[in-house]
């Protein structure tokens, strides 16, 4: 059996173990298999990639390895467009939106927090998680490598941090978000746009609240209607340190 040399750089490092970090190592290769599951046996899901290269030529996903092919791999390029040379690149979508599995929940309310398209289903199997990603092209959030690895995802990342505020922190500055937030424009139970309220909707307003509050908004996804109650302050402290500590 022979080898093959596998060398990734920047945040690609995260996945691999302290000894493969920020240098090249080898593996075992014997018959000829694809560049993408080399490197996701290597630990490093598909998704996360945005260049690869073997023998210094930009190759795509299927590109086959025979034994002593050297391989560089790339995260997502921020101040560098690939575009025209990378099979493996995506162009960022006009409009992110994103899909969190059910550990990221927090994270998820946050996001909708800042004015992000961010759905959360309650516990969903795998296969149906990344099937529905594909389908509706969602940037997949999570903090499974394994659920990054299947097939049918695109756009994915896993998130780093464990804390929801690092983590809100995290994605805006991954996906360069900090022009687009828009703190309290969506409902944070179902991610909806919010809407100014009709009179009608206004009606369902408690009296206590309604004698002193003349602006409502109204969610027309699930029919919560809202206004700056007691937690308003406290909220939009939050948003306003996430928004900063992004760059916004």
């Amino acid at each position: 059996m022979g080898a093959i040399e596998i060398r990734c750089y920047g945040e690609l490092n995260d996945f691999l173990p302290p000894p493969r970090r920020q240098r090249a190592f080898t593996v075992p290769w014997g018959a000829p298999g694809s560049v993408k599951d080399a490197l996701e046996s290597a630990g490093i899901p598909h998704p996360e990639l945005d260049l690869i290269l073997v023998d210094g030529q930009p190759v795509g996903f299927d590109r086959l390895l025979t034994s002593g092919r050297r391989v560089a791999a790339y995260p997502r390029f921020r101040r560098l467009d690939v575009s025209g040379i990378s099979p493996v690149h995506l162009p960022p979508p006009a409009d992110p939106r994103f899909l969190l599995d059910d550990h990221l929940r927090g994270l998820a309310r946050l996001l909708r927090l800042l004015g992000l398209d961010a759905e959360h289903h309650s516990p969903t199997a795998d296969a149906d998680l990344a099937a529905a990603a594909a389908d509706g092209d969602l940037i997949l959030l999570t903090r499974d490598r394994d659920l990054l690895k299947r097939a049918v995802v695109r756009r994915g990342y896993r998130v780093r941090s464990t804390a929801p505020e690092e983590q809100a922190v995290e994605v805006v500055r991954r996906f360069d978000l900090a022009g687009r937030l828009a703190p309290f424009s969506r409902c944070l139970p179902c991610g909806a746009r919010l809407t100014a309220a009709t009179p009608a909707e206004a009606a369902g307003a408690p009296t206590a609240v309604a004698a002193r509050e003349t602006e409502y908004r109204h969610c027309p996804g699930c029919g919560r209607l809202y206004w700056r109650g007691s937690h308003y302050r406290r909220l939009a402290a939050l948003a306003a340190r996430l928004a900063e500590r992004a760059g916004a």
